[in-house]
């Protein structure tokens, strides 16, 4: 019987008050059931998809909408918390969550998907949805003051920048808000009290995407937070739960109108009475329970009686009883029962029917080393030509729709495109090839149809395919230039008067209306004001400690003399520099080569969707590896963003290259798990792999270490004794370094000799100094990897005073929610009381030991068992520095915290937080109030990088509270710490492009020419305009550092974007940097215009013809040469725009300035 049309007829079988139960189908066939089954009808009841887990909700979500594009679908996730989390879901989540109850509320929902545990959740009821949402539209009247008491009132939160639903900023006339349920935020432009104006905006870049009529505010949490709301909820608290509330920190916090952590298992206190799903859907509705949803309510509904039973006497966290916040089993079959069910039972227990059947797909896998990859395929689709059976092949993205059009015609077959599911059943075409969704292909014997995925075709379990919005790749420059973290007190270098303290941004009237200005304080507490305009002359300071940093004495010579010692010292790095760069050049390297087709199905066997800064990495190592030259690439990225898969797919080309790799781990431990993920990943492919460590046997070494010298073995994994001279390469190509830091000097110096002839790929999450100084001074190539891969949460980090209240706070949090904690104790000596302690401490925790001085034996038994969760808390030393990966572990608890380094830190702290649940660092001092200056900086520094992705800015301040290393010496200090890193680093830039073009770098003006503009106008971002300090730092630095008129007006235009039309001021900022940008070519050092008269200062060797200039005098009358070096211009102007088109015109009457001396 045809499914297409079988379906159909089915839907009025079903009956309010029955169960009619069907096998499930194969594969993605399930999804083309539903989508047939709750095609929209006249009596437009909603369905209800009930799914036994939150994949196959996911997965019917996309999939759904691809079968059947007009049906209106919505999920209603999982909080992805533990129940009675002491922390709350992600805003997103909830988001989501409050988009779909509010749909289903307004009927403007065809099929609603839940995952068993949702469905049984207890809901706010409909009526607050109703109560708490308001929209509004453009050319409405708004009052602003009445709109932020009702976002507060909905529970939005008040940010500077607006990132994630739920929050708001207001900026003069502009209002930006993320309201949940929707994908992106909005720009509100409010003219008086109107609405003029709506736009989306993209919260990554803050710029404008597309105009819209209409916003919608849903709440922002699932429970109303007024005065109403929290007097009920405290009152309710003080029924429901015995003892003294006050000793509850949720019950306080509600008392302020804040909501503490977790406080989403409270919310049957915030109402009279809660809803369930099916009270939002309504009597007519028709339930699918798709897989075996008892089980799974029954496995939810027991570890929710566990948790209760733990956690229901906690004084500060008392529990709610399990049946006031879900449905129990009973309770959920009773509701539903008077509505039409249908149940898709797995094969065993459904009942056998003649009802259409589908069919899972035979074998029809790629063989990707035959000469036709594709035989199985093409051998299946010939026998199914006499039936006339038809096939679609479905891509993941139109990208990799194109790779299988290549592959299909290497092996002689061809598909015709097809847009959608519709177009391919109502056509002909006998194969067809398409971009789809499915996890899983099928196919329905009595239609003659099948549908083919990769999943099938390179026998791939079915890859995560959440898609997520590309951003661009993380910029270095960026990065480091960037003065938007700059604290008062920071100390920045000018680079005309040396290194002053920065102490804020001071406005000023000079006599042409106020202007903004960086205020300096110098030796002697001298003041220099520096205009926004000249930005680009101020840098960060890093170097020596932030309190070291020597300050100068203005207007002595003491600073043109650090700068000239540094420039000569400059001049001769950057001449060696070149001698490397030639040497390595001259080197030919290896030009790998591979065949894209391979290379493509073995990066398809990556699990995860690449971050776009993994890809942009990968892309450049692959880059790297098929030119000539040999590569030198530092990839630094957070702990866990994907720099294993970056060396995979490097490993990968250079074998099929036909070259050994070699990959060194600084443990034995982090060889032996790298040896498993090479192993898993090369597990298809005819690749060797051996591991040289302490875990294998002499005999495992010997047959290694004969492998490498006879070239049988491809891959070899170890620690430093790979370096050992006793260990011969037959074709080494490239070497893999992880985590280069915990290498030493001599295993350091032993890489340098490798570096000159084969490709070199070093990963770290927290380059030392050296390696960055180097990275970025361009002696090696530097990727960073600072987006994080989708779900992961910023580790909260706190810095505490040692005591057992706080341990057993950490420990017990950890353990509560079913995960493991890591105890550093760093001293084996003692580490045996620290044991007892917390089992005094902790009696309900299983502590095992890990530290260097065990029994190889030993130590790998309890990492495996700590990895296979035997027990909960691993109490060890800094062996698990660069551990394995054990996702279940979220809490790190470092004993002596000041004593680490802060390479140290970052990296033990990135052993938690692997999975999507929120991780915790606690660092423990023995007295917070009494730390040296170095430790509070360093355990300050790593409490402020929260955020994922600060493994880069880390090492950024470690160069400065170390003192960067000298580029090329090992010793760590010198002229580099007199005029600040990244000044260095300008000059060295600017003296290998001097010696690149045969010119000498200039000395004394190191940095080119630079020029200084006053066009007596206020020019500055006015406070009204741009409130954020931050913000308008950044934006002056950006501006004043734009290199191009490109620069400049994106810029520019990021500026109109984000606050709004340019007033006056900030227009003539722009004016003033436009003319910087010109005047900079004809070597102009000055620029004053005022009303009657402008004055242009050129340099003693301008760039400019003497004859152009002599003619220029001649034909024009009022512009005169004073002196041998000035142009005056006597013309009224009225306003900056005006002065700057004079200045314009009469360079431009001057021609193009001459090339051949290169400018900064």
């Amino acid at each position: 019987m045809s499914i297409v049309h079988a379906l159909r007829a089915q839907v009025p079988a079903l009956k309010p008050g029955q169960r009619v139960s069907w096998p499930l189908p194969a594969g993605s066939a399930d999804a083309l059931l539903l989508a047939e089954f709750c095609a929209p009808r006249d009596d437009a009841a909603p369905w209800l998809v009930v799914t036994a887990g939150a994949a196959d909700a996911q997965r019917l979500l996309g999939e759904l909408q691809w079968f059947a594009p007009q049906l209106r679908v919505g999920l209603l996730p999982d909080w992805e918390t533990l129940p009675y989390d002491s922390f709350s879901p992600h805003q997103d989540l909830i988001s989501e969550r409050l988009a779909t109850l509010w749909a289903i509320h307004n009927q403007q929902i065809d099929v609603v998907i839940a995952p068993a545990n949702t469905a049984i959740q207890r809901l706010a009821p409909p009526e607050f949805l109703a109560a708490y949402t308001f929209d509004f539209r453009q050319g409405e009247a708004l009052n602003e003051a009445a709109l932020r008491a009702q976002l507060v009132l909905a529970g939005y939160n008040h940010v500077s920048q607006v990132m994630a639903p739920g929050e708001y900023a207001v900026r003069g006339g502009l209002i930006d808000l993320h309201p949940m349920g929707s994908p992106v935020p909005y720009r509100v432009d409010l003219f008086g009290d109107t609405i003029d104006a709506i736009q989306a905006f993209d919260p990554d870049t803050q710029r404008s995407l597309y105009p819209v009529k209409e916003v919608r505010l849903l709440p922002g949490r699932e429970f109303p937070l007024d005065d109403a709301a929290q007097k009920r909820f405290r009152a309710r608290w003080r029924e429901v739960f015995e003892g003294d509330p006050s000793r509850s920190p949720l019950y306080k916090d509600m008392g302020s109108g804040v909501a503490g952590p977790g406080i989403e298992y409270y919310l049957p206190l915030f109402f009279e009475h809660t809803a369930t799903l099916p009270d939002y859907l309504g009597e007519r509705t028709r339930v699918v329970l798709h897989g075996d949803i008892s089980t799974a309510i029954q496995k939810f509904w027991t570890d929710t009686q566990e948790r209760h039973r733990l956690l229901r006497h906690d004084p500060e966290r008392p529990a709610l009883a399990p049946d006031q916040l879900f449905l129990s089993e009973e309770a959920f079959f009773s509701r539903i029962k008077p509505l039409a069910q249908l149940a898709l039972r797995p094969k065993a227990d459904a009942p056998q029917t003649d009802k259409p059947t589908s069919a899972e797909l035979p074998d029809i896998s790629a063989d990707r080393r035959a000469t036709r990859p594709l035989a199985r395929l093409a051998q299946w689709l010939e026998e199914g030509r006499p039936q006339h059976r038809r096939a679609l092949l479905l891509a993941e993205s139109a990208g990799r729709r194109e790779t299988l059009r290549e592959l299909l015609q290497e092996s002689g077959l061809s598909a015709q495109p097809a847009e959608s599911w519709d177009e391919f059943v109502q056509g002909t075409t006998g194969f067809a090839l398409a971009v789809g969704p499915l996890a899983r292909g099928f196919s329905l014997p009595a239609d003659r149809l099948a549908v083919l995925t990769e999943t099938e075709l390179f026998a791939l379990n079915p890859a995560q395919r959440r898609r997520r919005k590309q951003e661009q790749a993380s910029n270095v420059d960026a990065l480091i230039h960037d003065l938007a973290e700059l604290q008062p007190g920071d100390p920045v270098v000018h680079a005309n008067h040396g290194i002053g303290r920065y102490q804020g941004l001071a406005e000023l009237d000079l006599g042409d209306g106020p202007a903004e200005f960086l205020h300096l304080v110098y030796a002697n507490d001298a003041v220099l004001y520096v205009p926004v305009s000249q930005l680009h002359l101020i840098g960060r300071y890093s170097g020596a400690a932030q309190d070291d940093a020597p300050l100068h004495i203005l207007g002595s010579g003491q600073w043109d003399k650090a700068r000239r010692k540094a420039a000569e010292q400059v001049r001769d790095a950057a001449a060696e520099l070149l001698n490397i760069y030639a040497r390595r050049a001259a080197h030919q390297g290896h030009a790998f080569r591979y065949s894209p087709q391979d290379y493509e199905a073995f990066a398809a066997s990556f699990g995860f969707e690449e971050t776009p800064d993994q890809a942009a990495a990968i892309h450049a190592v692959v880059q790297d590896m098929i030119s000539p030259k040999p590569m030198d690439r530092l990839v630094c990225g957070d702990v866990g963003f994907g720099k294993t898969e970056v060396a995979l797919r490097a490993a990968f080309v250079a074998v099929m290259g036909g070259k050994q790799v070699a990959v060194l781990a600084p443990t034995t431990l982090l060889a032996e798990q790298h040896c498993e993920t090479f192993r898993n990943r090369f597990a298809d492919w005819p690749v060797r792999i051996a591991e040289m460590s302490r875990f294998r046997s002499t005999k495992e070494i010997s047959a290694a270490l004969d492998g490498l010298a006879r070239g049988t073995v491809d891959i070899v994994i170890g620690t430093h004794k790979l370096l050992s001279p006793t260990v011969k390469f037959d074709r080494l190509g490239l070497v893999i370094v992880d985590e280069e830091h915990r290498f030493g000097v001599r295993h350091k110096e032993a890489l340098k000799a490798m570096r000159a002839s084969v490709d070199l790929l070093t990963l770290t999450a927290t380059p030392i100094p050296r390696t960055l100084g180097m990275a970025l001074e361009g002696l090696r190539d530097l990727s960073v990897i600072a987006t994080a891969p989708q779900k992961r949460l910023a580790i909260k980090t706190f810095v505490r005073s040692e005591s057992g209240a706080v341990m057993r706070e950490a420990i017990l949090r950890e353990i509560k929610r079913g995960g493991q904690v890591y105890f550093l104790h760093n001293e084996v000596e003692t580490i045996e009381n620290r044991r007892r302690q917390l089992e005094e401490l902790v009696p309900e925790a299983r502590i095992e030991i890990a530290h260097g001085q065990m029994h190889e034996r030993d130590l790998e038994r309890v990492m495996r068992d700590f990895h296979a969760q035997r027990f909960n808390i691993l109490l060890c030393t800094t062996i698990i520095e660069t551990g394995i990966d054990v996702p279940s572990a979220n809490t790190i608890v470092m004993a002596r915290a000041d004593k680490f380094g802060l390479a140290q830190l970052h990296q033990l702290r990135g052993r938690v937080g692997r999975s999507h649940h929120q991780a915790y660092a606690y660092l423990l001092v023995p007295d917070v109030q009494s730390l040296t200056k170095q430790a509070s900086q360093r355990l300050e520094a790593i409490q402020q990088m929260e955020e994922l992705g600060s493994g880069f800015y880390l090492a950024m301040h470690d160069l400065e509270i170390r003192g960067a290393g000298e580029v090329l010496g090992e010793q760590q200090s010198g002229n580099m710490q007199e005029i600040g890193f990244q000044l260095y680093n300008d000059m060295l830039g600017e003296a290998v492009k001097a010696l690149r073009a045969g010119r000498e770098p200039d000395l004394l003006n190191p940095l080119g020419v630079t020029t200084e503009i006053n066009l007596h106008v206020p020019a500055l971002l006015p406070n009204d305009y741009c409130g954020d300090v931050h913000a308008r730092l950044s934006l002056y630095k950006r501006l004043a550092s734009a290199a191009t008129s490109a620069q400049l007006d994106s810029v520019a235009e990021e500026i109109v974007d984000r606050f709004g039309r340019l007033p006056p001021p900030a227009q003539a900022l722009v004016d003033t940097h436009r003319l910087r940008l010109i005047a900079q070519s004809y070597g102009i050092t000055k620029i004053d215009a005022a009303e009657e008269v402008a004055i242009l200062h050129f340099r003693k060797d301008a760039p400019v013809d003497a004859a152009r200039i002599i003619d220029l005098i001649q034909k024009n009358r009022h512009i005169k040469l004073t002196g041998n070096d000035r142009l005056r211009i006597e013309r009224p102007t009225k306003d900056a725009t005006q002065r700057a088109q004079l200045i314009r015109d009469t360079l431009k009457q001057l021609g193009a300035p001459r090339t051949e001396v290169a400018i900064a």
